[in-house]
C-alpha cells in the first residue's frame, strides 16, 4: 500500500506516522529545553551545541512526519487489520534488543552493534546479503571509532578491543 504504486495510504500506518512526529517533536523539545540548561564553556563547542543540534534535528524530522501525515490522512483508506505474524516481529524485536544490551559487556560493542543492525534489518524485512553485514559492521565501527578515539567517549571494547 504505497503512493508510488498509485494507491491510498494506509489510514493506520499515517496515524503511526503522525503519532511518531509528534512524539519526536516533544523529545526534540525536551532535548533543547535540556541542553539550553546546560552550563556555559571557555571552549568553541560547549557541552550544549551537540544535544542543540539534535534536538533541532529530531524537530524537523518530527514537524516533516507531522505534515506528511496531516497532508495523505485525507486520502488515506482503511486497509487490512495487520500483517500476518506481526506480534511475533514486534517480540522477535524485543528480545533482539534484549540480546544486545545482555551481550554488549561480553562482546563489545562493534559486535553487539552490527548483530543489532542485521537482527532488526532481517525482522524489518531487509533482504539476506552479505552486504547487510558489512552494512552493519561498518556503521558500528564507525560509531566506535567516533565517539571512542575522536570524542573520547568509552564504549565497552569487549575482548577484541573494538
Amino acid at each position: 500500500m504505497t503512493e508510488s504504486s498509485g494507491q491510498a495510504p494506509d489510514r493506520r500506518t499515517v496515524l503511526a506516522s503522525g503519532a511518531f512526529g509528534a512524539l519526536m517533536l516533544l523529545g526534540a523539545v525536551l532535548v533543547i529545553v535540556d541542553a539550553a540548561r546546560l552550563p556555559e564553556s571557555s571552549s568553541p563547542m560547549g557541552p550544549a551545541v551537540l544535544p542543540m543540534v539534535i534536538g533541532v534535528l529530531l524537530g524537523v524530522v518530527g514537524i516533516g512526519l507531522l505534515v506528511q501525515a496531516k497532508v495523505k490522512l485525507a486520502a488515506a483508506t482503511t486497509g487490512a487489520p495487520w500483517q500476518p505474524r506481526a506480534g511475533l516481529r514486534v517480540v522477535a524485536l524485543v528480545v533482539v534488543l534484549v540480546l544486545f544490551a545482555v551481550l554488549l559487556p561480553l562482546l563489545g560493542y562493534v559486535v553487539t552493534a552490527a548483530g543489532l543492525f542485521v537482527g532488526t534489518a532481517l525482522l524489518l524485512g531487509a533482504p539476506r546479503s552479505w552486504q547487510l553485514v558489512a552494512y552493519g559492521w561498518a556503521l558500528a565501527a564507525t560509531v566506535f571509532l567516533v565517539f571512542d578515539r575522536l570524542i573520547g567517549l568509552s564504549l565497552p571494547s569487549g575482548p577484541w578491543g573494538f
